[in-house]
């Protein structure tokens, strides 16, 4: 996992998304792939704090993000919650 937090990182120029199920409290993160940005890695997935736009990125692999998202489907994460 590597961590981004310039202002001038090339963070704009992703295609961020939320989930369709996000409520409007502003309590989300935000994803976009890292795919033909300077950003990070080719084939990366970004994640940010949807309150904080220009804040602290984290960058994940792809198949590290699907194993984690993989995880949350199969609830092996629900005791954290």
């Amino acid at each position: 996992m590597a961590q981004m937090q310039r202002a001038d990182d090339g963070r704009d120029e992703l295609a961020w998304r939320k989930s369709r199920r996000s409520g409007y409290q502003g309590n989300c993160v935000e994803l976009a792939t890292t795919d033909g940005s300077a950003l990070l890695g080719r084939g990366e997935v970004a994640m940010r704090n949807s309150r904080e736009p220009h804040g602290a990125i984290l960058a994940f692999s792809a198949s590290g993000m699907a194993a984690f998202l993989g995880a949350i489907k199969n609830g092996e994460l629900d005791d954290l919650a």
